[in-house]
């Protein structure tokens, strides 16, 4: 049995589905409107009359077998491969074609990413359009993908505490979709997500918090609202509650979800191909190590590992030495080379500087290669 890597998780423990594992379903509805008309039998008058605002009235909450039936045909699961290891999430269908929206950590160094459509249960190779790290966002094309369901949006902004929400998504990466309700116990939250692959840490902002049992696999799966619109991206889960947190939130269960808002302001950079800020869109650059913080008060990202016959080998860069600049820009942490690498492509020319185990201090000329996302 394959070792499966299912997600980016803090700390977590085992415990009872609240959600049970959902059939797909086919549910066809009629609306019916009555239209009144009435007659104006008296001639306009010249006065001005304030109309009173109408305010639409909230959609009615969904039965659980409704929600069911109107999210999952709109997920697909997901599985990525580095080649070493697999990693198995969930993506949320933007557009009939194929367009999904997934976490960044669920196909993080993969070279071969495929999807499967929970509507149709078809499989599809799936290419990476663009991602953002920092906001652990990305966007894939499912090849030759027509005619899917395609998820129903909500408005983050409008989310207020004690809202109740479900997470649906590929839990334990089991290939099933499974729903965990809750409700929203935190906004505009920060969060430190460590990934279960590597190591690696990433500090996340502004995410909302929820008592929903989020597990590996859910990544990139929706959180929807009462009734059935996405308002979130699910990307962690932490057994263990805020100490600050009421009484009544204490369930032992805390999730982080990316507000649905968000999320697609990076989807809607990648569409239009441009990359800028924290968003990198089309292949993306290699240089051949990992860094992390400098363990002094030293600027800089100090390199951890070097990729054989990679660019950065090839320039002279080994394990520990400490990058301190690229292309005139002072690196000063694992962060700032990261921000770096977003805005480059393959086969662009950079000026890297580092200090090496002796303290001298270096430089080098070297092409960026191509690399998995």
């Amino acid at each position: 049995m394959a070792d499966v890597e299912t997600d980016r998780t803090a700390r977590r423990r085992p415990r009872h589905r609240r959600g049970l594992r959902l059939l797909l379903a086919a549910l066809a509805a009629v609306a019916l409107a009555l239209v009144g008309t009435r007659l104006d039998t008296e001639p306009p008058r010249p006065t001005v009359v304030a109309t009173p605002e109408v305010s639409t009235p909230a959609p009615a909450p969904l039965s659980p077998e409704e929600l069911a039936a109107r999210v999952v045909p709109t997920i697909v699961t997901v599985t990525s491969s580095t080649g070493l290891k697999s990693t198995a999430g969930t993506g949320i269908v933007l557009s009939e074609d194929g367009l999904v929206l997934t976490n960044h950590h669920v196909v993080d160094g993969a070279v071969d990413v495929s999807a499967t459509a929970m509507a149709t249960g078809r499989s599809y190779d799936a290419e990476v359009l663009g991602y953002d790290t920092f906001r652990d966002v990305a966007v894939l094309r499912l090849g030759a993908a027509e005619g899917l369901p395609v998820a129903t949006l909500g408005d983050s902004t409008g989310l207020r505490l004690h809202d109740p929400v479900t997470a649906i998504g590929n839990a334990e990466g089991a290939g099933l979709p499974v729903a965990s309700p809750g409700r929203v116990t935190g906004l505009n939250e920060s969060v430190t997500a460590r990934s279960s692959g590597d190591g690696s840490r990433n500090r996340l902002t502004g995410m909302i918090e929820v008592d929903a049992d989020v597990r590996p696999g859910d990544s990139g799966g929706p959180l929807v609202d009462a009734a059935g619109r996405v308002v979130g991206v699910s990307t962690a889960g932490n057994p263990d509650n805020r100490p600050d947190a009421p009484a009544a939130d204490h369930t032992g269960i805390t999730s982080y979800a990316i507000p649905i808002d968000d999320a697609m302001g990076v989807a809607g950079q990648v569409r239009e191909g441009r990359t800028g800020g924290t968003v990198h869109v089309g292949p993306t650059p290699f240089l051949g190590i990992a860094v992390t913080n400098s363990p002094t008060l030293q600027d800089g990202a100090r390199v951890v590992a070097v990729g054989f016959g990679s660019p950065a080998e090839q320039a002279g860069i080994r394990s520990d030495d400490l990058i301190t600049s690229w292309s005139g820009t002072p690196i000063r942490s694992a962060s700032d080379l990261t921000y770096e690498m977003t805005a480059r492509h393959p086969g662009d020319r950079v000026e890297i500087g580092w200090v090496d185990a002796t303290g001298a201090a270096r430089t080098a000329s070297l092409v960026l290669g191509a690399g998995p996302p």
